[in-house]
């Protein structure tokens, strides 16, 4: 199995342009913020101390959340093509299971969408380093990279679970499209989500985007939530439900809370895929 994640790592990072367009949902996110919403943004709490301090890993937590559905979803292109191609018919063939050639795939698109969230949270920390001082302590940077694998099988058993069913490379680039526009919006990227109608917020809460963001926004912005709230612990209720680093249920969930969320989510979209798993392996054997 190891030979199949080997392989689909290398012709996932041959392909240049293709781990560009993997990234663009994210760089979209990241660009749209500095051009059109972080001003905004810091008029509307321009009250607090240094806003720009708390709106920096606001966006990068929303961004790295976006970065791991399009990266996954980009990264399990590979079995779509061996799919069209009959080339999974054939390694159905082999000694290797079904089950165990779709892991090869699982894996390598977890290590694929890990790799590729470091990559944007190295970029976006080391750009806000430069333009407003933003320091990330080490202390969180062990947990972020925790999340990262999270995410990344999250989104991968999410990924794995919709294109079950496609067959060829046109469907699966409509498909990639509709992520890569909608992460950002149900990420709360685009739009708090405190500043989305109620209806489409409770939509956004039935799925892992929200959550994502939040966990990563809760440990990015745990110090200087601390320190820009000292002084006005009446209003962090409010800033945290607005902008989604809390996601309000019964009440604002905890990072342990959205974890478990996260993790429910992976089991679900895992167990249903393996209810699909025959079906998905007949289309497959029909290519022979």
């Amino acid at each position: 199995m190891m030979a199949l994640v080997k392989r689909h790592l290398a012709l996932y990072f041959g392909n240049k342009s293709g781990v560009f367009f993997s990234l663009l949902g994210a760089l979209i996110a990241f660009v749209l913020y500095l051009v059109f919403l972080k001003h905004n943004m810091l008029a509307s709490w321009s009250q607090l101390a240094a806003p720009q301090k708390l709106l920096d890993p606001w966006l990068i937590g929303g961004t790295l959340a976006v970065t791991a559905v399009t990266t996954t979803a980009n990264g399990l292109n590979q079995m779509i093509v061996d799919r069209e191609s009959g080339t999974l018919a054939d390694l159905a063939l082999t000694d290797m299971s079904f089950i165990g050639i779709q892991f090869s795939y699982l894996v390598s698109t977890v290590i694929i969408g890990t790799l590729m969230q470091l990559v944007m949270f190295a970029a976006m920390v080391g750009y806000f380093s430069l333009t407003d001082q933003f320091v990330l302590s080490l202390a969180a940077i062990v947990p972020v990279m925790g999340i990262m694998l999270l995410s990344s099988i999250v989104w991968t058993t999410f990924n794995v679970l919709i294109l079950s069913f496609v067959t060829n490379l046109d469907s699966l680039g409509k498909i990639g499209t509709i992520l890569g526009t909608s992460a950002g919006f149900f990420a709360g990227v685009y739009l708090p989500i405190g500043a989305v109608p109620v209806a489409a917020q409770n939509l956004m809460k039935i799925t892992p985007f929200p959550y994502n963001a939040a966990i990563y926004r809760q440990i990015l912005m745990a110090d200087q939530l601390k320190t820009t709230f000292k002084q006005v612990p009446q209003l962090r209720h409010q800033f945290e439900q607005t902008l989604g680093i809390g996601i309000q249920l019964q009440h604002l969930t905890s990072w342990q809370a959205n974890t478990l969320i996260l993790a429910g989510f992976s089991v679900v979209f895992g167990a249903l895929t393996l209810v699909f798993a025959k079906s998905s392996r007949r289309k497959a054997i029909n290519k022979v």
